[in-house]
């Protein structure tokens, strides 16, 4: 019996939350791909606010990431993601794939993250 490509991907996402647990001092960094755009937010789990996002859609990276690559855009999105966090006072964050691979657009967020002084 095969499951379908989005079971499989809600069956990874339910076993990585299980395990991912954002809190206040270090929330939860949730990644999310479609086939053009890439999204990043920053959540707590305790209250279930967000309290840093930033996409390929948002104002600010739009103009920037025309043209650009996935795996480009990417790097710009973990890049100001990990800006925003600076100046919001959160240095450490647990990384949630969501259920996508760890690779290729979510591997470039993650490490642009990383590079720009995100603790994972």
């Amino acid at each position: 019996m095969s499951l379908e490509r989005a079971e499989k991907r809600y069956t990874r996402q339910a076993r990585v939350r299980r395990k991912v647990q954002g809190s206040a001092q270090r929330p939860r960094l949730s990644v999310f791909r479609s086939l053009q755009h890439i999204y990043a937010q920053v959540v707590s789990d305790e209250t279930g606010r967000t309290l840093v996002a930033a996409s390929t859609v948002s104002p600010m990276l739009r103009d920037e990431v025309k043209g650009k690559s996935g795996v480009t855009a990417a790097k710009l999105v973990g890049k100001t993601v990990a800006e925003h966090c600076r100046k919001a006072g959160i240095t450490e964050v647990v990384f949630d794939r969501n259920g996508f691979l760890y690779h290729g657009r979510v591997k470039a967020l993650a490490d642009a993250a990383r590079e720009a002084g995100l603790k994972f």
